[in-house]
Formats: C-alpha cells, sequence, structure tokens
C-alpha cells in the first residue's frame, strides 16, 4: 500500500507542493528515498529510523521506498524528515488519520524533537492556495506560519506529541493568528541623539521623503554612520505586503529572528566592506539571497565605500535601477527583489582630512585621486544626493538643547508620501525615487525659472543623462515638500546643489 503526505519544497522565494509517496513492502530491509534529493534529505534516513525507534514505535524491517513528487525538481533541505515519518507511522498503522488535507514540514532530531526550518511563510502561503486546512510546523515556527489566514498551524514539539493529537487523544490548539498590528515596532535609536550637522539632517529628510540614494562625505567622527543607522525611524512604516514580501526573503534565508511572525521594521543591513559579490547580490548551487535582497523595502548602508573591492561596488550598479537582482546558476536561475535605499559613507581621502578646517591631510594629491577613484562614475551617478558632513561645531556637539526628534521628521516625511501614494495611485510606482522615464516630465513640471537654470546646469556641469533624470525626482520630493505641485526655481536649486560635490572632489 502506497501512502502519500503532502508537504512543501523551496524554489527562491516560492514553495511548491510535494507529495511524499511511501511504500513498506516485502522484501529485504532497505531504506530508500527518490525524487531529486539533496544529501540533507538522503540522511534524513537514519534520523527518521532513530526517531521512531527512541519515541517507543516500531520501525518496519521491511523494504521502504520514500518517492518525492515531482520527480524531475531538485528537493533541498531537511523538512521532509517529518512528513516521511508520518507516512511511516500511517503504514505501520501506528496511526490511522485522514490527512489529506494536511501538510507537514519540520526536521527531526534522533530523539524526536522537531527543530525549526528554514522558508515556513511562503510554504504556509502555499498551504492555503493548494486548500489544504492544517499546517503542522515545529512550534518555533508557528508564530511565522500563523501570519496567514484561513489555516491552522499546528505547532509540534516532538512526535509523541504529534501522534497522541493524530490519535485524538491529546488535542493541539493551532497557533493563534497574528495582526500586524499586534507586532512591536520599537527602536533605540533616534535622530534627537544627532548634535548638530542641520544640511545632513536636511539631505536624509529629503532622501527618506523620495526614497532616494544617498551618499555622505566627510572626515571621521562627523556622524556619518551615525546619521545612516537613524534613516530606518523615520521612513514611512512598511504596508502590510511589504512586510510579507521583506518576511518572506528572511524566511527563505533563515534569517528570521526566532519567535518572530513577520519583520515588521524596515530593515537595515550594513555588510563590512570585506564582503565578496556573491555576498551582496546571493549566491550558492542554489542561489540564496544576498544582502541587497535581505534591504529589501529597507536600506542598505555601505560605510567605508571606497574600501569595497571592485567587483562588490559595480555590481550593485543594475539592481540599483532594477530593483531586482537575478542570479544565474547551472541548477537554477533565481530572481529576488531589492527594492532599497542606498546610503553610503566614505572619507574624502586615506588619512580622512583631505579638506578639514583644522586638521592637515597628510595625503599626496596622487594618494587622494586614486581613493576616489575607486568610486566609479556610474556608480557615482546613480547616488541621487550627495552631501558633505562637516565637523561638528563645539556649540552644536556641547548644546544641552534636545534636536528634533525622529517621530516629528517622520510627520513630516509620511505627509510627503501621502502625496506621492496619490500621484502614482495605479501605476505601481512607490515613490518619486522609483518614477519612470515615460511620465517624468509630466509629473515632474518646472516654471520657466527653474528649467533656465536647469539648462544651464545641464550645459555648465556636463550632466549625463541619468543625472538630469536623477535631478529632477530630487526636486520633485522638495516640491513635494514644499506643498507644491510645480518645480520652483528653489527647488531646482537645492537638487542640483545636491549633485555638485563630484565636481569638487572627482573633478
Amino acid at each position: 500500500m502506497v501512502v502519500n503526505i503532502k508537504s512543501m519544497g523551496l524554489f527562491g522565494m516560492d514553495a511548491f507542493p510535494v507529495s511524499v509517496e511511501t511504500d513498506v513492502s516485502s522484501g529485504i530491509s532497505a531504506f530508500e528515498i527518490v525524487g531529486l534529493p539533496d544529501a540533507s534529505i538522503k540522511e534524513a534516513r537514519d534520523r527518521v529510523r532513530s526517531a521512531i525507534r527512541n519515541c517507543g514505535f516500531e520501525f518496519p524491517t521491511k523494504r521502504i521506498v520514500v518517492n518525492l513528487a515531482p520527480a524531475d525538481v531538485k528537493k533541498v533541505g531537511a523538512f521532509y524528515d517529518l512528513p516521511i515519518l508520518v507516512s511511516l507511522l500511517l503504514s505501520t498503522g501506528a496511526i490511522s488519520s485522514e490527512l489529506s488535507d494536511s501538510v507537514f514540514i519540520g526536521e527531526v532530531s534522533l530523539a524526536g524533537e522537531l527543530r525549526s526550518v528554514n522558508g515556513v511563510l511562503p510554504m504556509a502561503i502555499a498551504t492555503k492556495e493548494l486548500g489544504c486546512k492544517n499546517f503542522y510546523v515545529p512550534a518555533m515556527n508557528a508564530r511565522e506560519g500563523a501570519v496567514v489566514q484561513g489555516i491552522n498551524v499546528i505547532p509540534i514539539k516532538n512526535v509523541s506529541e504529534l501522534v497522541m493529537h493524530l490519535r485524538g487523544k491529546k488535542t493541539i490548539r493551532p497557533a493563534e493568528p497574528v495582526r500586524p498590528e499586534q507586532l512591536p515596532r520599537i527602536s533605540s535609536l533616534d535622530f534627537s541623539d544627532v548634535k548638530g550637522q542641520f544640511e545632513a539632517k536636511r539631505a536624509l529628510e529629503i532622501a527618506a521623503g523620495g526614497g532616494h540614494n544617498i551618499l555622505l562625505i566627510g572626515s571621521p567622527g562627523t556622524g556619518k554612520s551615525m546619521l545612516a543607522k537613524r534613516m530606518p525611524t523615520i521612513i514611512p512604516d512598511m504596508t502590510f505586503e511589504e512586510m510579507i514580501e521583506t518576511s518572506k526573503i528572511h524566511s527563505v534565508a533563515g534569517t528570521m529572528p526566532h519567535d518572530t511572525s513577520l519583520i515588521c521594521e524596515r530593515p537595515f543591513r550594513s555588510p563590512h566592506h570585506t564582503v565578496s559579490p556573491a555576498g551582496l547580490t546571493g549566491g550558492g548551487s542554489i542561489p540564496h539571497p544576498g544582502e541587497i535582497s535581505l534591504a529589501h523595502n529597507g536600506v542598505l548602508f555601505l560605510d567605508e565605500l571606497p574600501e569595497f573591492s571592485r567587483n562588490a561596488m559595480e555590481i550593485l550598479r543594475q539592481p540599483i535601477e532594477d530593483g531586482q537582482v537575478t542570479i544565474s546558476r547551472v541548477n537554477a536561475t533565481l530572481t529576488y527583489p531589492c527594492s532599497i535605499m542606498l546610503i553610503a559613507a566614505m572619507n574624502p581621502c586615506p588619512c580622512g582630512y583631505y579638506g578639514h578646517p583644522s586638521r592637515e591631510c597628510t595625503c599626496s594629491k596622487k594618494a587622494v585621486s586614486q581613493y576616489l577613484a575607486k568610486v566609479s562614475g556610474p556608480l557615482l551617478d546613480r547616488l541621487d544626493i550627495h552631501v558633505e558632513v562637516p565637523p561638528v561645531e563645539f556649540n552644536d556637539i556641547s548644546s544641552l538643547e534636545k534636536a528634533e526628534s525622529s517621530e516629528e521628521i517622520k510627520k513630516r516625511i509620511d505627509k510627503v508620501r501621502k502625496i506621492q501614494n496619490e500621484r502614482f495611485k495605479g501605476t505601481g510606482i512607490t515613490c518619486n525615487a522609483r518614477i519612470t522615464a515615460a511620465i517624468l516630465n509630466e509629473v515632474c513640471p518646472l516654471d520657466d525659472t527653474a528649467k533656465n537654470i536647469m539648462q544651464r546646469s545641464f550645459d555648465s556641469m556636463g550632466l549625463s543623462a541619468r543625472a538630469y533624470d536623477r535631478i529632477l525626482k530630487v526636486a520633485r520630493t522638495i516640491a513635494d515638500m514644499d506643498d507644491s505641485e510645480v518645480i520652483k526655481r528653489d527647488h531646482i536649486f537645492e537638487a542640483i546643489q545636491y549633485r555638485s560635490l563630484d565636481k569638487k572632489y572627482w573633478s
């Protein structure tokens, strides 16, 4: 008799149904798993055998064949332990429940304990789409699965508990459904901690208001990292759809904190400058998400930008433009989303004090030029706002006056984003930084004065077409902050000012 238990597999961010078919027949004792399993699945034979025996059940000494269908798709991961174990218990008569509307996933220890697995959220979504009512998962993954409404997420601690439940002797209550409004949003960081730096704060507010990429240049200790780390506190809250999409990426990557149901705060990723290109974009034989995808719907902060390898920096160019990254390998080609706000910070020279008002730079002109040349023109062109972060004045840093809080700044940004949401309703565009070329001139009208200024600046500064577009998008955000439908003289002047540092340092 063939027993069929439903389970799930993962391909990138999406889950697909897998049928665990088990046949126990007479013959020489053997235990085979077929259906393109990887090494971790083949090792399930020993884990399942030990778990069944250590939980007090009889393991059949017969010929056992387990098929993971569809057989032409590679299966990866240890989450097939539980469905294989359940299918064997059904085959031996240890349990006799009707399980056609149930899906099982989970890694089983030798003692029969259930261990957490990756990718539970996309699997829970796929379970609902499959029309199944019950989703059996390790207890540590239950809160993550309970985000999906309309299915019973059954938390399992060990095999004995599961058998008692399936026999009807001790019912396990489904995990309580999780609502986004129940999730805590707590941050210990606040812009009120930053003294002075009013120009840099203004630039960051504009960047947050329109979702623009930004470059911070300044000497060591001026507060570049401090400012960047507080950026998530002023960006508008994520929608439920953004929470789901972001959580799916972290679930697949295995970076979801334990007992966490959803990523409800915008991610902030700050990889070290030794990160490899594959670490940024993702990689592996079956590609996993990299840092730019883990920062999806949030902030990717690259501190000490020139210290990153040339390949790592240049590999960012296309994902920044497209909002997604495609990774091709022999085994699979996967696309992960990476709609991010990029914040880069750097010193102006190797010693850090080129252009400092009171400290002398010890670098030669050639050393300064070589250091700045590590950041290529095409990458610099994709950073909408360039802002210099000067040393903090003594009067500012010693002042007892509390600076403006993140909450106050965020209110203004929420107002600006509301204007953009109304403007781009039904277009799929989320903010000014994502304005497409097709509607750029339509949504960024300039008055005559602003148009003349833009024309003169384009010719005198030798701007590229991409730089022109990005200046218009930044000016659109500044105009929104000023409650102006038309981009005026002051708006375009300020936007152009944020593109002038490349002429100062990279000329």
